[in-house]
């Protein structure tokens, strides 16, 4: 399968296939030796397609990670806006900052909404933003930004020093994983918060500390996972979603 998935254009029924048959396999593997992320790459492959990512997660949970997790965020997004306008920080502060564009869009305010939603959740559950959302531009060396960083999500963003824009052009948005960068060409933020989430299951890497209530938040609330057992902090912003949506 490894040769099959190095041509341009493979054969994508034979990996899927072929995955669905070695699932168990990989799994006790990935469980039991906890490869490094480069050997799992190597080793597999296709594990890191956007597809087979969905896929594994299905396997895994019987869950429908992408659909489900994108159907929450339509329904949660616009108690997570009221919710973020509510909080009243002070002038200058990151979540201020993050909404700010957000009285100036006039167009594409959805997917806007969107990613203020998920880039938002780190700092209303107090924890770093920028662990987890990295930008850089065009220009910037990769390895300054992947270095030292054990998962996060890197936005590329155009390098336009004549025009000033509220909002720059994004160029790219990739996943990285231990120090690399395992994914790339993500159409969205939404997509590759979702994409990201997979991994970690398909990789069986445990939540970085720094951002456990985030990614307990993205679990438990958005991807409906283990939903019965949440923590209080959790727990505290779901009820208030749920009271803002009536």
């Amino acid at each position: 399968m490894i040769k099959e998935t190095e041509k341009k254009k493979f054969d994508s029924t034979f990996v899927k296939e072929t995955m669905a048959l070695t699932f168990s396999f990989r799994r006790q593997e990935v469980v039991d030796i906890e490869p490094l992320v480069t050997v799992l790459r190597d080793r597999w492959p296709a594990l890191f397609f956007k597809d087979e990512i969905c896929r594994e997660f299905y396997r895994i949970t019987n869950i429908d990670l992408m659909v489900t997790f994108q159907s929450s965020l339509e329904k949660f997004t616009p108690a997570l806006m009221k919710y973020y306008r509510k909080k009243k920080e002070p002038a200058g502060s990151e979540l201020t900052a993050l909404l700010a564009p957000l009285d100036d869009q006039v167009s594409d305010i959805m997917d806007l909404r969107k990613r203020v939603a998920l880039e938002g959740l780190p700092l209303v559950l107090k924890e770093e933003s920028g662990c987890l959302f990295r930008k850089c531009l065009e220009t910037d060396a990769e390895e300054i930004y992947t270095r030292n960083v054990k998962i996060g999500i890197l936005t590329v963003l155009e390098d336009d020093v004549a025009v000033r824009k509220s909002l720059p052009t994004v160029i790219n948005i990739a996943i990285i994983l231990e120090e690399t960068v395992v994914l790339e060409d993500i159409k969205d933020l939404p997509s590759a918060v979702a994409y990201l989430f997979g991994l970690l299951y398909a990789t069986n890497m445990e939540y970085p500390k720094d951002l456990s209530y985030t990614f307990e938040v993205i679990q438990k609330v958005f991807v409906e996972l283990d939903a019965q057992s949440c923590s209080s902090r959790a727990l505290s912003l779901r009820r208030k979603l749920y009271e803002l949506l009536r």
